[in-house]
């Protein structure tokens, strides 16, 4: 039996399938994931989503029980239909096709109460109660701290920087960038920590019915609730006007149990925008010159303007600002 063949039988039993039904395999294509994902079809209407992942990728096989307790926690998840652990495969409801991302057209009319509904679902998951979380039998990556803001920001450097944009940057320069982005990394690791998704952007966030749901969730972790704001709406993907990113971080901040002042969310906001797109950016540096997913490269302009809108929208980061300037010259110039 080879390997596809493999994976119809575990479909078939997961979905009480007859040898005699005729099912089709069809893989997605472009993700830069270590999971696989299929579209099962059978008697041409009914389908379901196949997940292959790779356990040497710790997270991964964390998916299924998180899921499980986003459920439990009523923010809205893919149902698993079965997981078998040996061979890695997941079977689970399928979604659909539509997400915020291909939906980022749309009249903002159309686009807002999608917005709005999916900040929720997510103010949801920020609130539940570090003390409460069930860590005996829910595992979690490690939390977000000054060392792992540490690993992104050389993530950053080296992927994007320097690799991408060919940037060497004098000594002394980067003596004050790295004590600038150390100070960034214990500003955001200060507050109390909330349970953050970690990749909330636009195809992360699937709509079906109308309803948001949240996919690609292995990597959820305790950390500030900004970096997933800066995830959702300084997303490279999506563009959103001034007022349009305006409206949503007013909607967000007027949902219950938010403490802080108003110019205070927008500085953490900005401040974890900024880690969240250094971030991105050396994802696809490294996705797209590493791995030579080039696709990835072609979201790089935005990604840039937005890290450079973050930057100037904080007073705490100029050497970050003065990078992000230079990374856009050496880019205009290739």
């Amino acid at each position: 039996m080879n390997y596809q063949e493999d994976i119809i039988v575990f479909a078939r039993k997961a979905l009480d399938l007859s040898p005699a039904t005729a099912v089709d395999l069809i893989p997605f294509e472009g993700r830069g994931s270590d999971r696989t994902y299929y579209r099962v079809k059978w008697n041409c209407r009914e389908s379901a989503i196949l997940v292959r992942y790779d356990p040497k990728r710790i997270e991964n096989s964390y998916y299924v029980d998180i899921d499980g307790f986003l459920s439990g926690i009523n923010v809205p998840a893919p149902k698993i239909i079965r997981h078998n652990s040996e061979s890695c495969l997941i079977v689970m409801k399928d979604l659909g096709d539509t997400d915020l991302w291909s939906l980022r057209d749309e009249p903002w009319q159309t686009r807002r109460p999608l917005y709005e509904k999916a900040l929720t679902i997510v103010h949801r998951l920020h609130s539940f109660p570090e003390q409460r979380f069930p860590s005996d039998r829910i595992k979690l990556t490690e939390a977000f701290s000054p060392n792992l803001y540490r690993w992104e920001r050389d993530y950053f450097r080296e992927n994007f920087v320097q690799a991408l944009c060919g940037i060497k940057s004098d000594p002394a320069f980067c003596k004050h960038l790295e004590s600038e982005l150390a100070d960034l990394a214990e500003t955001l690791s200060a507050g109390a920590p909330n349970l953050v998704h970690r990749d909330l952007q636009s195809q992360n966030v699937m709509i079906c019915e109308g309803e948001p749901y949240l996919i690609d969730f292995q990597g959820m972790r305790f950390g500030t609730r900004f970096y997933d704001l800066g995830s959702l709406l300084m997303d490279p993907y999506v563009e959103f006007s001034k007022a349009e990113r305006e409206e949503l971080l007013s909607f967000y901040f007027r949902l219950p149990g938010n403490e802080s002042e108003w110019d205070s969310f927008l500085s953490s906001f900005w401040e974890a925008s900024a880690q969240r797109l250094m971030q991105a950016l050396g994802a696809y540096g490294f996705l797209g010159l590493t791995r030579g997913l080039k696709n990835y490269l072609q979201h790089v302009p935005a990604a840039i303007r937005n890290l450079q809108l973050a930057t100037e929208e904080s007073d705490s980061l100029p050497c970050l600002r003065e990078l992000v300037m230079q990374c856009k010259n050496a880019l205009n110039s290739m």
